[in-house]
């Protein structure tokens, strides 16, 4: 009895993340992160990755730092001072999550995967150092379909649409 008492009172009294699993994927092709607990999407949003020539690399990632106030040592060059507050690193080779500029257009980073302001705050206060960042997606797919969407817009699909069934 004593020792379900125990088991009881462990459970109840350890944090409820450390059971849960996270994971970040960031697709390039869509231009938006994820944060995935326990294989549902509990959030997402925006993001902005490398440009052209500077694309951010897929791979698999985890987080090795976060750093609330962050100064790049990169750009602008040659001697850094680049706010990237909301950090969070990803590898020692300068790839790392951070608030900054998301524009509509896509892409417009050195490299860096851009979180717009709220969704960095949110994903900073929900990643935990060490959890697993998925970074995917074909970025060619990203212009090659809103190229096709600029050239085909109305103006009036982003306001109107038909429900069926009424």
């Amino acid at each position: 009895m004593l020792k379900s008492i125990m088991v009881f009172l462990l459970l109840v009294t350890v944090p409820a993340d450390l059971f849960g699993s996270k994971e970040i994927v960031v697709d390039l092709s869509e231009q938006r992160a994820y944060a995935i607990e326990d294989g549902m999407i509990v959030f997402d949003g925006p993001v902005s990755s490398g440009i052209r020539g500077r694309e951010t690399p897929e791979g698999e990632y985890r987080i090795l730092q976060k750093k609330r106030h962050h100064k790049s040592n990169l750009w602008p060059k040659p001697n850094g001072g680049a706010k990237m507050n909301y950090m969070l690193r990803l590898s020692n080779s300068g790839i790392a999550m951070h608030l900054g500029y998301v524009p509509k257009k896509g892409p417009a980073s050195h490299g860096c995967i851009r979180l717009k302001s709220g969704f960095a705050q949110r994903m900073y206060r929900w990643a935990r150092v060490g959890i697993p960042v998925y970074v995917e997606g074909n970025i060619e797919e990203y212009y090659a379909v809103h190229r096709r969407e600029r050239r085909h817009h109305n103006m009036y699909d982003d306001d109107y649409y038909i429900v069926e069934g009424y």
